[in-house]
């Protein structure tokens, strides 16, 4: 055993759909004002009683199923969110009951929109050092919960959902090599705070960071797994505004590629943008199995962290 796969994947999202007419109702927005400033026609709501734990097991869960791995086989899982319920019992605890695990090492990640990406590269990083043989990765957000819905600049974005994977033991590595990092001195920039805690950002620094610090972190992580852009077979960027989406991945130069865009559909979903839109991609067999996959998280904290993967 020499890295680690993505064995398979799931998704969850809730039954409700907010649209932007139905926004519009609520601050002083219109369709064609979201639509022209973030691209986004739709998003998911939770139900009051549905946690962020009950989406991650119902993602969590189909991506078991799909894998073909049996429950007490999973020994690790990581859980990706910034809005969990509780502190205590952690999310990844309550997945892990919830699915009948036996007994695997259970934790959540908060690095906020990365968190996926962060969480996927421990995973791999644990199954390299011989810690865990399967893992469960989960990115889950019910960012609706932590949305002012006074403040037109953020209520448009938010959504929830979430997207999961199951890693395994390979004897080939099929997850690249990550890279990660963050700006700490502009993490102000993105903020969940408060009582009760409501998210904020500062949208223009967070545009301009994004449009052109990213692109050549994107590159390097191409370059670390040996692929270049105009062999990606899709990128999927975290879902945050069709703004950011676009300018990154066309600078990126990734030519050949499907450029996920389900932030149209889905809104930001934070830390479950990512395994979301691939869990479509793949269901949708737009990719095809084996073929590289640049997955590039980043957000708050001013974090980000990125690898080239093969499709399951």
């Amino acid at each position: 055993m020499t890295g680690s796969r993505v064995l398979a994947l799931g998704h969850y999202q809730p039954a409700r759909v907010l649209t932007n007419d139905e926004l519009s109702t609520m601050v002083d927005t219109s369709d064609e004002w979201i639509r022209s400033r973030v691209g986004i026609r739709t998003r998911r709501v939770a139900a009051p009683d549905e946690t962020v734990a009950d989406m991650a097991a119902e993602a969590a869960g189909k991506a078991l199923a799909n894998s073909g791995l049996a429950a007490e086989e999973i020994d690790l899982v990581l859980v990706a969110t910034c809005t969990a319920d509780d502190r205590s019992p952690n999310t990844a605890a309550r997945v892990a009951a919830a699915l009948g695990l036996a007994t695997p090492a259970t934790m959540d990640v908060n690095v906020v929109c990365s968190g996926f990406t962060h969480a996927l590269a421990s995973a791999d990083h644990a199954i390299r050092a011989g810690a865990a043989t399967n893992a469960l990765v989960v990115g889950v957000e019910k960012f609706t919960s932590v949305t002012d819905w006074t403040d037109r600049t953020t209520c448009v974005l938010t959504g929830d959902g979430a997207g999961a994977a199951v890693v395994t033991a390979s004897a080939e590595a099929e997850i690249g090599p990550v890279v990660w990092g963050s700006v700490p001195g502009m993490g102000h920039a993105v903020r969940i705070e408060g009582t009760p805690s409501r998210f904020s950002q500062e949208g223009q620094s967070v545009y301009r960071w994004a449009t052109t610090q990213l692109p050549p972190i994107a590159r390097r992580v191409c370059e670390r797994a040996g692929v270049a852009p105009e062999e990606l077979a899709a990128v999927v960027l975290h879902q945050a505004n069709l703004r950011i989406i676009e300018p990154v991945a066309r600078k990126l130069g990734a030519v050949n590629a499907v450029v996920a865009t389900d932030v149209t559909e889905s809104g930001n979903t934070s830390a479950a943008s990512i395994p979301l839109a691939l869990s479509k991609l793949v269901e949708r067999g737009e990719v095809p199995s084996g073929a590289p996959v640049l997955l590039f998280g980043f957000g708050g904290n001013l974090s980000y962290a990125g690898q080239v993967i093969r499709c399951p």
